[in-house]
């Protein structure tokens, strides 16, 4: 039945066309008919090579109409940052308690953020932390002393955000119930915020496609040229 769902939303528009961005945010609105409030996802081909070190896009940006999900964020932390982060709602707090949870496959969670004195006990995480894209780094503000004020950021609208190996960088935008209106200040967010973290040494044309689609629907092409 979704597949027919899926089928039936590619006939009523033109898959090869580039829309604006506000169309594109209709679209992927109307297309959605799944019985859950769907993600929104933005995805963007870069001009990079990500397998140079200098041109590895990683990093954060805030929404300001927020995610829409709950998100659930694990502290490695002690003393009071510990208790700092519990007050800031932090749903696993701990130290080689919580590092032996998660070795034992305990994976219940969205981010993961450190103080820096607690990197070596989190550094034994990589295989289970590393392919999931979890690990703590402090380029993504989840290795800091004010775990507090990161799991507020993060619980608030805070979303990572990182180049795949192909150069895409996907990000999700809000939920398929979210007003256009908030969809196209978040999606303008990530694109400002990808523009101000272009590596000086990309070359030629950086913003290469942009695509949007909700969970189950079609993706909608985007004119690149729109955010520029």
């Amino acid at each position: 039945m979704a597949g027919k769902r899926y089928s039936d939303a590619t006939k009523r528009y033109d898959r090869d066309r580039l829309h604006q961005p506000d169309e594109a945010i209709e679209l992927v609105k109307s297309l959605s008919s799944a019985k859950f409030d769907e993600t929104v996802e933005l995805v963007v081909r870069l001009g990079i090579d990500p397998r140079k070190t200098e041109e590895a896009l990683r990093g954060t940006v805030a929404l300001p109409a927020g995610t829409g999900r709950d998100v659930r964020i694990a502290v490695f932390a002690q003393g009071e940052a510990a208790m700092a982060a519990r007050e800031a709602g932090a749903d696993f707090v701990g130290a080689d308690d919580l590092a032996a949870e998660i070795e034992g496959g305990m994976m219940d969670f969205d981010v993961a953020i450190a103080t820096p004195d607690m990197m070596p006990t989190v550094g034994r995480l990589g295989r289970a932390l590393g392919p999931r894209g979890l690990m703590p780094n402090p380029k993504t503000g989840t290795v800091t002393p004010d775990v507090a004020k990161a799991v507020g950021e993060f619980k608030g609208g805070r979303v990572e955000y990182r180049a795949d190996r192909n150069a895409n960088v996907a990000v999700p935008i809000g939920k398929v119930s979210f007003s256009s209106e908030d969809l196209t200040t978040n999606l303008n967010a990530v694109m400002d915020e990808l523009e101000r973290a272009k590596p000086a040494s990309a070359k030629g044309r950086y913003v290469r496609r942009v695509g949007l689609a909700s969970t189950m629907g079609p993706g909608i092409k985007v004119e690149p040229a729109a955010f520029i």
